[in-house]
């Protein structure tokens, strides 16, 4: 993966005088298992059809670089199921569809293979469930992100979006003891809890999901920088501005007082950010950014100012999900053996080579482990 240089602006002796920088790298941050999942089904389809143009419907993830790196390798992005040629192969994006998007798949004979994290889909079947059981749908989420619209799409006479408190005023509902709440996985959850509020103020008797719809790699990496941003002077988090849960994590720590920045990569780092070049910094990432990219932020700055690493342990994530189900057919048609294919997470290991530095303590702080299959 290409990473352009940084634009450094500034002298070798201006550089001298510039030391200890603290950088504080969370776990977990970056990659999720359904980021993860759907990535390594990309790069499986592209290895079990050589030579066959592979589709995906939609970026596969929020991510620039990702979506770059594949584009490299020939794939091809299309926003309408109908750019893909009849009886070619479409992978289906992180962040789920429609069934009229299933359907017309079908209709042109092609071979989808579904990559929709395994979260979303449990939002989906939520959804589902509760219009068959003949109640209204709020999905609290933004109106325009391709995971609300699929969603949207497993009950549209029932649904309606909900996108902040102002827009209950608005709503159309029949029987107020007959509506459910869900919402858009990758939500802040204090901005998510500031709708479920005014729903519950607004429908005292509204139904709730079973369980929580924002997933746990969002809520632990959001949790992590809300643990961790008051003791910095400075969050930087490594993602594309089409990433709704990065953009979260600034929010979260301009929320609480400590500037956060969000960048593509280590090109877009403002050395104005850093006054004294002894700051504490919190280098982070959104669920589907590379780590090689705050690898590479984190080299850049211990190389300009000289410091530390420290690597907090906020949440132990043991994620793992199995193969979509097309997938693991055609691998065991080809002899290949899907039950040791799941996709997994494991927190990356720092070196110095990649990172500039390696940790001086790992501080544990908390333990969580989720397990998802």
């Amino acid at each position: 993966m290409s990473i352009p240089a940084p634009n450094l602006r500034s002298s070798r002796s201006e550089l001298a005088i510039c030391s200890a920088v603290h950088l504080i790298l969370p776990n977990p941050r970056g990659f999720c298992a359904g980021v993860r999942m759907a990535i390594d089904v990309v790069d499986r389809v592209i290895g079990l059809f050589p030579g066959e143009q592979v589709y995906v419907y939609h970026e596969i993830v929020h991510n620039k670089h990702v979506v770059s790196r594949f584009k490299d390798q020939g794939v091809i992005f299309v926003e309408d199921v109908e750019d893909v040629p009849r009886g070619k192969i479409v992978v289906f994006s992180a962040h789920g569809i429609s069934p009229q998007v299933r359907s017309l798949a079908k209709e042109r004979g092609l071979t989808a293979i579904d990559a929709t994290c395994p979260l979303v889909t449990k939002v989906h079947a939520e959804a589902i469930r509760y219009a068959r059981q003949g109640y209204q749908i709020l999905l609290i989420g933004h109106r325009n992100h391709q995971e609300v619209a699929g969603t949207f799409g497993e009950a549209p006479d029932s649904t309606q979006i909900v996108q902040s408190p102002e827009d209950i005023p608005t709503l159309s509902i029949k029987d107020p003891n007959r509506v459910v709440y869900l919402t858009q996985t990758t939500l802040s959850t204090d901005d998510a809890q500031i709708v479920i509020d005014a729903l519950r103020k607004a429908f005292p008797n509204i139904k709730e999901p079973p369980s929580s719809d924002i997933c746990y790699a969002t809520t632990n990496r959001q949790h992590a920088v809300r643990q961790l941003a008051p003791e910095c002077d400075v969050v930087i988090v490594i993602g594309s501005q089409n990433s709704s849960n990065s953009v979260r994590l600034t929010e979260i720590s301009g929320n609480l007082g400590t500037p956060g920045y969000l960048i593509d990569d280590v090109s877009e780092v403002n050395w104005a950010w850093f006054k004294t070049g002894k700051e504490r910094v919190l280098v982070t990432a959104g669920a589907s950014a590379p780590e090689d990219l705050v690898a590479k932020v984190c080299r850049t700055l211990l190389e300009r100012f000289g410091g530390t690493i420290e690597q907090r342990e906020i949440f132990d994530e043991d994620v793992e999900f199995a193969p979509p189900g097309l997938l693991r057919k055609i691998m065991e048609k080809r002899g290949i053996d899907s039950a040791a294919g799941g996709f997994s997470f494991t927190a990356p290991a720092i070196t110095h080579d990649l990172y500039g530095g390696t940790p001086l303590t790992i501080s544990a702080t908390s333990n969580q482990t989720s397990t998802h299959t």
